[in-house]
């Protein structure tokens, strides 16, 4: 059943301008089996990302929330040679509250928080163009604590070194705060 999901989100993608889409394999059943592009335009599969943890956040510049990109620089800096990687996804969903090209949001986050995890270009992450990476996570896991939609800007998904999301966090839950950096602890402390 997820695989014939995947498989139509990855072909609405395509329809969509090819934003993004699912690829091939015996990993789109994760998210490791999506092609995501980065602020630069340039393809990324997710695959390479394997044997990581990553923390998946849709963010936006006018935000209240917004200086929760210093956290998360600081979360990154703290825990990226133990192999987490944070995959930031600009989205203009929420009170306009990212309305940049995708140019202005890198100098926008390279200035004012020297963000320097994986930035990706801006996409939807609700609605009838909503990228397929956030379809499988907003509709495709079968845990009712892990999926639903996305209620505001800086909603983070925590998954383990084998593409399986096994955490979500709020808006409100700060990227420093004992919940988030105990259940990122708790993953990096897994064998890889």
């Amino acid at each position: 059943m997820k695989m014939v999901f995947l498989i139509a989100a990855g072909l609405a993608a395509l329809g969509a301008g090819g934003e993004a889409h699912a690829i091939g394999g015996g990993d789109s059943a994760s998210v490791l089996g999506f092609t995501m592009k980065k602020n630069d335009g340039t393809p990324v599969k997710l695959d390479q990302y394997r044997g990581n943890v990553l923390l998946i956040v849709n963010t936006a510049s006018k935000c209240g929330f917004t200086p929760q990109y210093a956290g998360l620089e600081t979360l990154y800096e703290r825990y990226k040679d133990r192999g987490l990687k944070i995959l930031a996804f600009p989205a203009n969903n929420f009170g306009a509250q990212e309305p940049g090209t995708d140019s202005e949001i890198k100098q926008f986050c390279t200035l004012r928080y020297h963000v320097s995890f994986d930035l990706f270009s801006k996409i939807s992450v609700k609605g009838d163009d909503m990228a397929p990476l956030y379809r499988y996570l907003t509709e495709g896991e079968k845990d009712p604590a892990l999926n639903g939609e996305i209620k505001w800007n800086f909603q983070k998904y925590l998954v383990n070194r084998r593409g399986e999301v096994v955490a979500r966090f709020y808006s409100a839950d700060e990227p420093l705060s004992p919940k988030v950096t105990e259940a990122v602890e708790k993953l990096l402390a897994e064998s890889p």
